[in-house]
């Protein structure tokens, strides 16, 4: 029984872990180190956010979204 194949079979794993280990050491591949969000346009601003808070919640019961601004 020839071992010819099992031997070619064991290069071929060992190359492809190298060319991974190789592609991790280059830096081809990294995570990014720090994520940053940036404020979308329509994104409302505090005091427009109060404001509105007021508006809606005259009247309505004292809880939820509505705690302190119904009055």
């Amino acid at each position: 029984m020839s071992r010819a194949p099992l031997r070619l079979c064991a290069l071929a794993v060992l190359a492809a872990l190298i060319a991974t280990a190789h592609a991790t050491e280059t830096g081809q591949r990294k995570p990014p180190a720090k994520v940053t969000f940036h404020k979308a346009p329509s994104e409302e601003s505090p005091a427009a956010r109060e404001k509105r808070l007021k508006r809606e919640c005259k009247g309505r019961p004292n809880a939820g979204m509505c705690l302190g601004y119904a009055r």
